[in-house]
């Protein structure tokens, strides 16, 4: 009796689980698809790295904050009016979009500094701009090992910053002054690679998130490192204090004047990349270097320059020997 009951109550219910259709996947509703038809058509979440010293890079996903989540706040980049630089870009850059890497300095898992660095991309998208993140996970510690340099994340970002016209730096302030993992990145960009400079001419904007009070201790040092190497920094600039309570839930900067800020040095950087595009490397061409391939045919490494002052002090060194050991010698035969 048991086991036919049991027969009977299967046939009843197989049927009904042939009913039972897959539930649809959510579909986030994030206001990021109101950016312009121009851009979104040109931007692919997923890029292909180019090829570096003959190695092929991996892909990597250079645009995560353009990535949908399933949250009901607007995206509040959407509403902004910056009708002036957007005209502005279409002048001066016509169909090619003003390329810009971002960098951030943090790998913690919720790091308002990446959350930071995703709002800037998010803004520069929304001007027009072809913006790429770079995400420092996995890069090497800065060495003289030949071997490193070789690493496929210290070529990756090299490649970037070759790619890159204009670039933002987002640090958050630790123990007073940028982070060993920011440091580390630009500590991997040297001033030339060959004939290329990954950095010269570059227009930069520089952010800083802070954990506590305010403070300008670390946007003040990469303003020193953007002048270093070779960038035209633009004057304006950001620092959010106690980043912390200037998030919501779904990573968002909250309405206030410093996400006004962060705006402001978008604008400001996408006019000044505009405006400098193709004239970079004008602005900061040095008379000592062109004397320098008149003379060598190249621009020397500091390290072939030291070597050449070495050799120069020993060829030196070994003529005064041998002047020494004549003008004893004379004195010997006089006497």
């Amino acid at each position: 009796m048991v086991v036919a009951r049991v027969l009977q109550l299967t046939r009843l219910i197989r049927p009904a689980t042939l009913l039972i259709t897959p539930r649809p996947a959510l579909v986030a509703t994030s206001r990021l698809t109101r950016l312009p038809t121009r851009t979104m058509s040109t931007i692919t979440t997923t890029t292909p790295t180019p090829a570096t010293n003959g190695v092929r890079l991996p892909e990597v996903d250079y645009k995560p904050y353009l990535k949908l989540t399933e949250s009901t706040e607007p995206d509040w980049v959407s509403d902004l009016d910056l009708t002036q630089a957007k005209e502005l870009g279409q002048e001066l850059l016509g169909d090619k979009p003003l390329k810009v890497l971002v960098l951030y300095g943090s790998l913690r898992t919720r790091s308002y500094s990446r959350l930071t660095a995703y709002e800037f991309a998010r803004i520069l998208t929304h001007l027009g701009a072809e913006v790429r993140v770079f995400n420092p996970a996995g890069l090497p510690i800065k060495d003289d090992n030949p071997e490193t340099e070789k690493h496929a994340k210290v070529q990756e970002l090299r490649e970037l910053s070759v790619w890159s016209e204009s670039q933002v730096w987002v640090c958050p302030e630790q123990h007073g002054i940028l982070t060993a993992v920011f440091k580390n990145q630009i500590d991997w960009l040297p001033l030339s690679l060959g004939s290329v400079r990954p950095t010269q001419g570059r227009t930069l904007a520089i952010a800083q998130v802070n954990g506590g009070s305010q403070s300008f201790n670390t946007v003040n040092a990469l303003r020193i490192l953007g002048r270093w190497m070779r960038m035209v920094t633009i004057p304006n600039q950001s620092s959010i204090p106690k980043a912390w309570t200037e998030f919501t839930p779904s990573d968002r900067l909250k309405p206030s004047s410093l996400r006004d800020r962060v705006v402001d040095v978008c604008e400001e950087l996408y006019r000044f990349g505009a405006l400098l595009r193709g004239k970079g490397e004008m602005l900061v061409d040095r008379y000592s270097e062109r004397e320098e391939k008149k003379k060598e045919g190249r621009l020397l490494s500091q390290e072939e320059k030291e070597r050449r002052k070495g050799e120069e002090s020993s060829v030196r060194t070994a003529g005064e020997k041998e002047v020494e050991k004549v003008e004893s010698n004379a004195q010997v035969t006089k006497a």
